[in-house]
């Protein structure tokens, strides 16, 4: 595998532990920062560098959000890169371990995903001599504690890179804003600081985000959520009429009793999904709730004789799913529902292009229109406003995703 060159700061974390660097005297290192700014790889290289120069053998961990994410993220491009440099690896990825052996030094990396408060029981009673995390504020602090605290051989380091979440965030809290005081050297990263990112590409992810998660994933800001969810989405331009046909239907359902039930029908055409109508029906407004089986009546009359290849439903609404499957006429799937990371996937989807709301969807409209961020700083969408938002965002989150799990494919030389 080859490289472009690296930049000055992708050359100060490679370089920071070295014994004649004044930084090597810190107990770890965070690089922050922009999506894209080359901090993932430089750092993997440098985290096994490290380890191997340091120590003639010992248990090391990578710990990503979840298992495939680390796996993809970071031992699928690092192990052929390492191979490149001289190292000897063994892969046992099925047992989630690679091994790295070099000059008589052998040393076991084991692979972690921290993706909730039960994860720390999986890294407890392990003796490490560092470990390195990668999207540290993406992992419950449970699970990062408690991984710190098997870092108990001498002169072992710690190791965290991660993308900026709201200033509040326990990870900026507790360590980016105390970086002197746990003895952590610091490095920030914008996009400029990845040589193999060209200019084209540096517009266009620019082009893809706004609001704070601008801020944060181009900037690279520790910054609050404020204001419109997708303020982009008040430009009435933003919403185009029904193309004539389609090669393929979906639906995805937001459900309520109390609260609206709203249900959007798609339809697929050159590459994209159009939102082209819908089923809204708000017990308030009408004055009368209805049961289960008036909501699927009314989800029938949306599809009317479409070929509906699947429907993905709010995941709380155990009853109507179980309603859909009983009929047996269509296939029903619980959603996805990591709120943030939805909304940030359906952002990129309607600025990239993916998917398209027609005219026809005038309450998804209105609620694009008030769809608001909570104040007081936190990353929640106020709990108003928000059903046609969250049935697009199961759509975007649990089919789109899917589609785009079965398009890729990756490889490393072996």
């Amino acid at each position: 595998m080859g490289f472009t060159a690296f930049s000055k700061k992708q050359l100060d974390v490679l370089g920071w532990w070295s014994p004649k660097r004044e930084s090597s005297k810190c107990d770890g290192i965070i690089c922050d920062g922009a999506v894209r700014s080359g901090k993932t790889l430089c750092m993997s290289v440098s985290f096994v560098s490290w380890a191997m120069f340091s120590f003639e053998s010992g248990s090391f961990a990578i710990c990503g959000k979840t298992i495939r994410s680390v796996k993809r993220n970071v031992a699928e491009p690092l192990l052929p890169i390492l191979r490149s440099l001289g190292f000897e690896v063994t892969e046992k990825l099925s047992s989630n371990i690679f091994e790295v052996s070099s000059m008589g030094r052998k040393s076991k990396f084991y692979l972690f995903g921290g993706r909730d408060e039960g994860s720390a029981a999986l890294i407890q009673g392990m003796t490490l001599c560092g470990v390195l995390f990668d999207e540290a504020a993406l992992m419950p602090r449970s699970f990062v504690e408690q991984a710190l605290a098997r870092c108990s051989v001498e002169n072992s380091k710690l190791w965290f890179n991660c993308n900026p979440e709201y200033p509040q965030h326990w990870f900026c809290r507790e360590w980016v804003k105390k970086t002197k005081e746990k003895n952590i050297y610091y490095l920030h990263f914008t996009m400029d600081d990845n040589p193999s990112l060209s200019e084209k590409m540096r517009s266009r992810y620019k082009n893809l985000y706004s609001g704070s998660f601008y801020d944060r994933f181009v900037l690279g800001k520790w910054t609050a959520s404020e204001g419109l969810i997708y303020p982009f989405m008040s430009d009435e331009n933003r919403f185009c009429d029904a193309p004539e046909s389609f090669d393929e239907y979906a639906v995805s359902c937001d459900y309520g009793t109390v609260n609206p039930s709203s249900f959007g029908l798609w339809g697929f055409n050159g590459g994209v999904w159009y939102r082209i109508k819908e089923y809204y029906y708000d017990s308030r407004r009408q004055g009368s709730s209805r049961t289960d089986e008036e909501h699927y009546s009314g989800l029938c009359e949306l599809i009317g004789e479409r070929n509906v290849q699947k429907i993905v439903v709010d995941p709380s609404a155990a009853s109507f799913i179980e309603v859909i499957r009983r009929h047996g006429k269509y296939r029903a799937v619980p959603a996805k529902n990591n709120v943030l990371d939805g909304i940030r996937k359906t952002g990129t989807a309607l600025k990239d292009g993916r998917i398209q709301i027609c005219k026809g969807c005038e309450d998804c409209i209105r609620e694009f229109g008030l769809y608001r961020w909570e104040s007081g700083g936190k990353d929640a969408p106020c709990k108003e406003n928000d059903h046609s938002m969250d049935d697009v965002r199961y759509f975007v989150a649990t089919l789109l995703e899917e589609e785009d799990n079965e398009i890729f494919a990756f490889a490393s030389d072996r």
